[in-house]
């Protein structure tokens, strides 16, 4: 404790400021997600690209070719 305060007079703040900042580091470290190992996603080597008449820039149309033979109540 004597260190602790020691360090506190060093920095010219409180004993309780320099507790406080030390307690946020530690929580602030201690909730940091753990590092997830790289995944390497596969790649389609498949080719023929859009279904004629598909605008990607069409948000209405393409909604309306997904919704193409599919009953209502499936659509929820």
């Amino acid at each position: 404790m004597e260190q602790a305060r020691a360090e506190a007079r060093r920095r010219g703040e409180t004993l309780t400021a320099l507790i406080e900042e030390g307690l946020r580091r530690e929580l602030a470290r201690s909730n940091a997600p753990a590092p997830r190992p790289r995944v390497e996603l596969p790649v389609s080597d498949s080719t023929g690209g859009l279904r004629p008449g598909v605008d990607l820039s069409n948000n209405a149309a393409l909604l309306e070719i997904m919704e193409e033979g599919v009953p209502l109540h499936k659509l929820r």
